[in-house]
């Protein structure tokens, strides 16, 4: 039952930051959805701050396995560029929601430190599975310089997001990411 008490405020949690962010989230609106006192939350997330910790790090960590995943399928760098860019466009879909991470980072400075140190997490996992994919392309063992398109992509994806969900539109984001694959930004 505590596990399953834990999953359910879990649930609510990410869709609440998906859509409000860190800062819209409340123990006494997620305990009356959820249908429990807001004690119990306390019970398993002391602060806020550990909620939104431990928010972050199961997005991370799930993102991950989700990337890696792409590449053991199927090492064709442009199929896992696209099932990556698929991925933020899931959370569109989802109810207009933005990247759970990436709506934390706009928060930044209002998050507890150990929010974060996940949120920076969820964003170097990005960077340094993107570095792989784009390396497996480019043989001019630049790795700074793959470094530094992985990081353009990851924020441009962002962008595309945010920008998408900004006109509650989702082809705004279709638009926006071949544009970035026409003009080079993305591969394939």
């Amino acid at each position: 039952m505590k596990s399953d008490t834990r999953e359910a405020i879990m649930a609510v949690a990410r869709k609440t930051v998906q859509a409000h962010g860190y800062n819209g989230l409340s123990f006494r609106e997620l305990a009356k959805e959820v249908g429990i006192k807001s004690a119990s939350i306390h019970y398993h997330f002391p602060t806020k701050g550990d909620l939104g910790a431990a928010l972050a790090r199961r997005y991370w960590e799930e993102a991950k396995a989700a990337f890696d995943g792409f590449w053991a399928e199927t090492p064709e760098p442009s199929l896992c560029l696209r099932k990556y860019t698929d991925v933020f466009r899931q959370a569109l879909e989802n109810g207009n929601r933005m990247c759970l991470c990436g709506f934390m980072a706009a928060e930044f400075d209002d998050l507890p430190d150990a929010v974060k140190v996940e949120v920076q997490a969820f964003a170097d996992i990005n960077v340094a599975w993107l570095a792989k994919v784009l390396s497996s392309m480019d043989t001019s063992g630049d790795s700074a310089m793959l470094r530094e398109r992985a990081l353009a992509i990851y924020a441009a994806i962002g962008g595309a997001q945010l920008t998408a969900r900004s006109r509650a539109d989702i082809s705004v984001y279709d638009r926006i990411v071949e544009s970035y694959r026409v003009a080079g930004l993305i591969p394939g």
